[in-house]
């Protein structure tokens, strides 16, 4: 397994070197909202550790991750009033992983709506603005 790229995007964007449209921030994770949505509301979560994917994680990171993934299922649910939501996380080429630093998608999802394909064309800053104040309207309550 190769080694953890702290040049990679996401820990840039955790850095603040790259902008991003932030919902949700605590001590161990940050979720933003994907560019590149395969679906309305499709969230990112991803903790400040640094690991490539979940293979090589610390277990202490874990824990945290996933009650911030589970916090941000809960509000993108709400916030779009989805009849469900898509949990995903890839781990090395093989499996889809673009971006090596672990991090979860959270996808709203609505019944006979299939997720768009990962085509590569961002979406446009004021939907990705719109719908990240959705999710932070839902978490603040």
């Amino acid at each position: 397994m190769a080694d953890y790229d702290p040049g990679n995007i996401f820990a840039k964007i955790l850095r603040g070197e790259i902008p991003s449209h932030r919902v949700y921030e605590d001590d161990a994770v940050i979720a933003f909202m994907d560019v590149m949505p395969q679906g309305k509301g499709h969230t990112l979560v991803v903790p400040k550790a640094q690991s490539r994917n979940l293979l090589d994680a610390d277990t202490a990171t874990l824990g945290p991750l996933f009650i911030g993934v589970q916090k941000l299922a809960q509000a993108v649910k709400k916030a779009f009033g989805a009849d469900g939501v898509t949990i995903l996380q890839f781990n090395e080429p093989a499996s889809g992983q673009t971006v090596y630093h672990l991090h979860v998608h959270v996808i709203p999802r609505f019944e006979g709506v299939p997720l768009k394909p990962h085509s590569g064309q961002m979406e446009k800053p004021e939907v990705l603005a719109e719908n990240a104040g959705k999710i932070r309207a839902a978490l603040a309550g």
